[in-house]
C-alpha cells in the first residue's frame, strides 16, 4: 500500500471516528434538551397561574419538537443544513416568546418595552451554551450570530414603536434621567449594545473551547487508531511504549538494555503430523485460535508477546519494564496456558477434532532487550543465552513426557514472590541440546 493510500485510509478512519463522536454529542444534546424541557415545564406549573400554563407549556412542547425533528434526521445527507435551519427556528421561537405578549386575555397589559429589559435574554445564551454539545465550533458561532441578529432585530422593532421612549442616558439632570430609565416605555440601545458585545465575546470563547476540545479529540483518536494499527503487528504493551515515547518526544524507545527477564516458549507437540491430515484453511484456523488464546493468557499475566513462531510463540515478562515478579508471572502464565488448552480441547473433542498438546519451557535470567535489525526493519526482542535455554527447555518436554519444563533457578526465583505456585517435580540435572553444562530442571505435571 502506498503512503498516499495509507494516509487516505487513516483520514477516512479519523473522519468516521469524529463523525461518530459528533453523533454521540448530538444524541447527548437532545437528551439534555429533554431534561431542560421537563425542568422548564415543572417550573411553569409551579410559578405560572393555571390560565397561562397551557400557552407556555405549548410553547415548551413546540421547542421540544424543534429539537426532535433534526434529531430524527441527524443521519440525513443534509443533516447539517437541517440542524442549522432548526437552530434559527429555535432562536426565533425563544425571541418571539420573550418579546411578544401572550395572546388575548393572557396578557397582563404591561408595555411591550418592558419585555426587552428583563433577564429573559439569557434563554438565548442557554441556546448558545447548548450548541457546544455538538462538538462543532461552526454551530456555536452560527447559534451566537443568529441569536444576536434576531434579538437585535426584535429590540429595534420594539424601539421603532410610536409609544417607545428612546431618549438616551446622559442628557438632562440625574433626576430626569432616572425618570426616563424608570419609564415602562423606555428602551435603551446601550443595554442592547452590552448584550451584543458580551454575547459575541461569550460565543467566540465558547467556540474556541469547542475547537480545542475537537482538536484534542482528533489527536486522541489519531493516536488510538495508530496504536490499534501498531498493536496488530507488535505486542500491545510494546505499542503503548512506542506511542508513549513518541508522545514524550524522546524517540528513544528500544535502546538496548541489560535486564533480567523471564522467557516463555510455547509450542504445539506434533503439529507437523497434525497439519498433514488437515486442509490448509483448517490449519490456518487452528493457528489463529492458538494465537488468540495464547496471547490473551500472556497479556492477562502482564507478559509481552515477542513473536509468533508458526505453531507456537515466544513471550517475555519484564522486558518492556522491570517486573520483580517476572519469573512468577511466567510460571503462572504457563499453568494458565495448560488450563486454557484443556478447555479448548474439550470443545475440539466435542466436535470430533483431534486434541492439541501444548508444551512450554520457561527460564529466567539476564538478556539484552531492545531493537534488533537494520535501519529499514527493526524488531523489538530479547537476545541472550536465557532465550536459548527457554527454547531448549520447551524441546525437552518431549523427552520428559511433561507439559511444562522450568529451570531450578527460575522456580526458586518465582517462589520468592509466589510461594503458593503449583507443585513441580524435580527432574534432576539435564543436558540441553547445544550446551555442555547440565541444568537442574523441574517439570509439570508431576509424575508422583
Amino acid at each position: 500500500m502506498t503512503a498516499t493510500a495509507t494516509a487516505s485510509t487513516l483520514g477516512s478512519r479519523l473522519s468516521r471516528a469524529i463523525a461518530d463522536e459528533e453523533q454521540r454529542g448530538l444524541v447527548f444534546a437532545f437528551r439534555a434538551r429533554i431534561v431542560a424541557v421537563i425542568a422548564v415545564m415543572a417550573w411553569l406549573v409551579l410559578v405560572i397561574e393555571s390560565q397561562r400554563q397551557f400557552y407556555y407549556l405549548g410553547v415548551t412542547a413546540l421547542f421540544f419538537l424543534l429539537g426532535w425533528v433534526p434529531h430524527l434526521l441527524r443521519r440525513h445527507r443534509h443533516a447539517i443544513a437541517i440542524r442549522f435551519a432548526f437552530v434559527v427556528l429555535d432562536i426565533i421561537l425563544v425571541t418571539a416568546v420573550v418579546i411578544l405578549p401572550p395572546p388575548g386575555a393572557l396578557d397582563f397589559g404591561f408595555p411591550i418595552q418592558m419585555r426587552v429589559r428583563g433577564p429573559e435574554f439569557l434563554y438565548l445564551v442557554l441556546l448558545i451554551v447548548g450548541s457546544a454539545l455538538s462538538y462543532s465550533p461552526l454551530q456555536v458561532l452560527w447559534t451566537g450570530v443568529w441569536s444576536i441578529a434576531v434579538w437585535s432585530a426584535g429590540v429595534v422593532l420594539v424601539g421603532m414603536r410610536s409609544d417607545t421612549l428612546l431618549t438616551p442616558p446622559g442628557e438632562g439632570s440625574p433626576q430626569a434621567l432616572l425618570r426616563i430609565l424608570m419609564n415602562p416605555y423606555y428602551v435603551g440601545y446601550f443595554q442592547l449594545l452590552n448584550q451584543v458585545v458580551l454575547t459575541a465575546i461569550a460565543t467566540a470563547v465558547l467556540a474556541a473551547a469547542v475547537w480545542r476540545s475537537r482538536a484534542l479529540l482528533l489527536r486522541q483518536t489519531r493516536a488510538e487508531i495508530a496504536r490499534a494499527d501498531l498493536a496488530r503487528y507488535v505486542s500491545p504493551d510494546v505499542a503503548d511504549a512506542i506511542m508513549d515515547a513518541e508522545s514524550a518526544g524522546s524517540g528513544s524507545f528500544g535502546a538496548p538494555v541489560n535486564r533480567n527477564v523471564a522467557v516463555l516458549f510455547a509450542d504445539v507437540v506434533g503439529f507437523t503430523g497434525l497439519s498433514e491430515r488437515m486442509a490448509p484453511d483448517r490449519v490456518v484456523r487452528l493457528l489463529k485460535s492458538l494465537h488468540e488464546r495464547g496471547s490473551a493468557v500472556v497479556f492477562a499475566h502482564g507478559g509481552s508477546l515477542d513473536k509468533y513462531l508458526g505453531d507456537g510463540f515466544l513471550a517475555t515478562f519484564g522486558g518492556i519494564s522491570s517486573q520483580p515478579d517476572a519469573a512468577a508471572r511466567a510460571i503462572r502464565c504457563a499453568l494458565a496456558l495448560q488450563e486454557e488448552t484443556a478447555r479448548w480441547n474439550a470443545k475440539r473433542q466435542a466436535r470430533g477434532d483431534v486434541p492439541v498438546r501444548l508444551s512450554v519451557g520457561v527460564h529466567y535470567g539476564p538478556v539484552v532487550v531492545g531493537n534488533i535489525g537494520s535501519a529499514q526493519r527493526l524488531e523489538f526482542t530479547v537476545v541472550g543465552d536465557t532465550v536459548n535455554i527457554a527454547s531448549r527447555l520447551e524441546t525437552l518436554t518431549r523427552a520428559l513426557d511433561c507439559r511444562i519444563a522450568v529451570s531450578d533457578a527460575t522456580l526458586t526465583e518465582a517462589r520468592l514472590h509466589d510461594p503458593a505456585l503449583s507443585r513441580f517435580e524435580a527432574a534432576g540435572g539435564r543436558r540441553l541440546d547445544g550446551r555442555e553444562q547440565t541444568l537442574s530442571v523441574h517439570i509439570w505435571p508431576p509424575k508422583t
